[in-house]
C-alpha cells in the first residue's frame, strides 16, 4: 500500500468522515486530518509539517478536502507534498464571504478596521486581521483537481466556481440538486459515484 489519502473536514466537522472514503478507496490508507488550526497562518505551519512528514513516509499523497478544509489547504501552501486532489463544495473566495457577512450585521470595512474583530451573533468573528491577510495571500493552487460543487451551494455562486476551475486547470463536476453540505441520501449517492469515476478510486 504506497497510497496515502488524506481527507481534511470543513467547518464543524470532524476526521471520523474519513471512514466514509475508506469504502471508496479499497486499496488506499484513508486518513482524517484532525487539524487544529483556525486561520490560514496557522494553517501554514500545521498543514506544512504534517504533508511534509507524510511525504516522507509515502510516495504518493492524494488529497480530498471538504470546503473549509480545501481553503486552509490552498492557503498552506503544500502543493510540492499533493500529487491530486479531490474538493468538495471547496470555499474559494473568502473575501467575497467575509464581505457578505459584514453587510449582513452592517459593519463596513473602516469599522472593521478601527475595532479590529466584531462578533456576528450568529457565526464567526469578522476579524480585520483575517480580511487583511487573504488580501494579500490570493490563493495559488497548482495540484491535478477534481471539483464536486453543488448547484444550489448557499457561500459560492456557479459563476465564481467555474472561473476558479478555469484558472486552475481543475476539472468541475456540478450536482444541480447539491448543497454546499453533501449529506442527503441522494447527494451522497452522487458523491460516490463521482468518486468511483475517479481514476484513483479503482
Amino acid at each position: 500500500m504506497n497510497k496515502m489519502i488524506i481527507y481534511i473536514h470543513g467547518q464543524g466537522g470532524s476526521a471520523a468522515e474519513a471512514e466514509h472514503y475508506q469504502q471508496l478507496f479499497p486499496g488506499c490508507r484513508v486518513l482524517g486530518f484532525d487539524y487544529r488550526s483556525q486561520t490560514p497562518w496557522d494553517a501554514k505551519d500545521e498543514f506544512t509539517t504534517f504533508f511534509r512528514q507524510l511525504s516522507r513516509e509515502y510516495g504518493t499523497v492524494i488529497l480530498i478536502a471538504n470546503s473549509l478544509g480545501a481553503y486552509l489547504a490552498m492557503s498552506a501552501g503544500i502543493e510540492e507534498f499533493v500529487c491530486r486532489a479531490y474538493f468538495i463544495s471547496p470555499i474559494i473566495a473568502m473575501e467575497q464571504l467575509i464581505r457578505a457577512m459584514m453587510a449582513e450585521v452592517q459593519v463596513s470595512e473602516a469599522e472593521l478596521r478601527k475595532k479590529g474583530v466584531i462578533s456576528t451573533g450568529c457565526g464567526p468573528d469578522l476579524s480585520w486581521e483575517y480580511l487583511t491577510y487573504i488580501r494579500e495571500h490570493p490563493l495559488r493552487w497548482k495540484v491535478l483537481t477534481d471539483i464536486l460543487y453543488g448547484g444550489k451551494d448557499s457561500l459560492t455562486d456557479y459563476e465564481t466556481m467555474a472561473a476558479f476551475a478555469r484558472e486552475h486547470g481543475a476539472r468541475l463536476t456540478v450536482m444541480e440538486n447539491g448543497e454546499h453540505w453533501f449529506h442527503t441520501e441522494e447527494q451522497m449517492v452522487f458523491l460516490d459515484a463521482w468518486f468511483s469515476k475517479q481514476p484513483q478510486s479503482a
